[in-house]
Order: structure tokens, then C-alpha cells, then sequence
């Protein structure tokens, strides 16, 4: 695969799961970087920033800093700022992604107007009210944004319901649609390869969502790498609405499907 010049990749379920290296993945990414790939880590986490996710890959032995990686906070961030500027926010999160929210104006009290309803990633902070006082502030009037869609990810106990679900419920009963700004949003992905300057014939998308990362990725023209790790499941592939260009057992194996590379080049 002489033309990919740039290599997207997800974190959570490709590279790590609760946040541990899977069997070969450090090495793997260490291999593609030595042989000179520039390498963008997209990933719809919404617990941690940048910088955080940095350094504990970091730690792990992953060779990436906060530069390499692309966030959906990050890049709501600057969804809001061109779409929306100046508007007041209601977030739906589970962590703490301030520092990847810089500009957006956050309301602290759950009762006044805001114009837009913005849902991270699920946890505790999903509860009936809280949801209830989105919809109600979508009944006004208020826009819904999306950091994701995504229904759920893999830890080391299973698979754990994200919010996806919970929007799925606020689209129906609120009668709107939200605005998606991370994975599978085509913007998310213009952002990551501009990032990498490479144009989307030559660049690889490694992703364990079928859906959101890779059949994404390759609406976009980019070229699609299914994992069968983190999410993956083999109906949820069956049942898919395309087919991944590629499937490989797990991260490890990329460095071989890419085949040898010249760094000078």
C-alpha cells in the first residue's frame, strides 16, 4: 500500500481498552512512525482531553503527544465557534474536557436559556432529570449538538451503553436531528487530514466501529481498516451498511498490511 501517506486511527478499542495497550499495539504504532508515516489519533472520547490522553499514551509507551490527536470536544469546539458563536451551552458530559472546550460558553445553572443542548459521552450525569431539562430546553427552541452518536465502547468489563442511546430518545421526542461534530461527521474527518496534510486517496482509516470510523472514513474517500478488537462484533459487521475495504485481527497486524515502507520518501 505504497500510497497511504497518512494513517488515521482510533484509540479506544484499536489501540487500547481502558486505556491499556491491546497485545502489539505499541509496537505496531512505533513501527509505522520509525518507517516515517504521520499518524492522526481520532478518537470520540469526551472524558479526557488532549493532553491527558497524551500523556497516558504516552506512558504506556505509545509514541504520540498531545499534537497527533483530534478530539470530538476539540472539534465541537470549533464547530460552535463557526456555526454558532457566542452560544450559550447546556452540557451533557461524563468528564471533565474544558481545556478542548476553550471559547464555548458553558451555562452553569441548569435553569437559565441556552441555545444549544451539547451531549458528550454517557455516565452518572444521565439521569432522568437531566435529560428531562435537555428536553425541555430542546422544546424551546435550543439546537442539538452531538459530540457522537456512539450506542456504546468496550472496558475491561464488557461493553458499557454510551449516549448515543440517550440521543437517539431526545432526537424522537423532541422531534429534531442532532448536528454531529465527531466520528461519523465528514467535517471530523476533513479536520484529521488536514491535520496529517494529505489528501484523503492517501490516507487509511483503523477504526473498530464499522460504522462511525471506517464506512465513514471511506464515504469520505479515505481507505477503511476494520479491527476485530475493542467493539467489534462479528453481526455488527454482517449487519453493516457497506463493507470495510479491510479486516485485520487487530492493530498489530497494520504494520504488515501496509507492507514495507521507504522513511526517505
Amino acid at each position: 500500500m505504497e500510497s497511504v501517506r497518512g494513517v488515521l486511527i482510533d484509540i479506544d478499542g484499536v489501540l487500547t481498552v481502558s486505556w491499556q495497550p491491546l497485545p502489539g499495539t505499541v509496537a505496531a504504532l512505533r513501527e509505522i512512525r520509525d518507517a516515517g508515516l504521520p499518524v492522526a489519533l481520532v478518537t470520540n472520547t469526551t472524558s479526557r482531553t488532549r493532553a491527558s490522553i497524551a500523556g497516558t499514551l504516552a506512558d504506556a509507551g505509545f509514541p504520540v503527544d498531545a499534537g497527533n490527536i483530534l478530539t470530538a470536544p476539540a472539534a465541537t469546539a470549533a464547530h460552535l465557534a463557526g456555526k454558532l458563536p457566542g452560544a450559550r451551552c447546556l452540557l451533557l458530559n461524563h468528564g471533565d474536557v474544558a481545556e478542548d472546550l476553550a471559547g464555548v460558553t458553558v451555562v452553569a445553572d441548569p435553569g437559565e436559556d441556552v441555545d444549544v443542548v451539547l451531549v458528550g459521552g454517557a455516565g452518572p450525569e444521565f439521569g432522568y432529570a437531566a435529560l428531562n431539562r435537555a428536553f425541555g430546553h430542546l422544546q424551546r427552541g435550543a439546537r442539538l449538538v452531538a459530540m457522537h452518536r456512539n450506542l456504546y465502547w468496550r472496558t475491561d468489563h464488557g461493553l458499557d451503553l454510551d449516549s448515543g442511546a440517550f440521543l437517539a430518545g431526545l432526537e424522537a421526542a423532541a422531534r429534531t436531528e442532532a448536528e454531529v461534530t465527531g466520528k461519523p461527521s465528514p467535517a471530523f474527518f476533513a479536520a484529521a487530514l488536514d491535520r496529517l496534510g494529505v489528501a484523503p486517496d492517501a490516507a487509511l482509516m483503523v477504526g473498530d466501529d464499522v460504522e462511525s470510523d471506517v464506512l465513514a472514513a471511506q464515504r469520505a474517500g479515505i481507505t477503511g481498516v476494520l479491527v476485530r478488537t475493542g467493539k467489534y462484533l462479528p453481526e455488527t459487521e454482517r449487519a453493516a451498511s457497506g463493507t470495510p475495504d479491510h479486516v485485520i485481527d487487530s492493530f498489530a497486524d497494520l504494520p504488515a498490511l501496509l507492507g514495507p515502507r521507504d522513511a526517505t520518501r
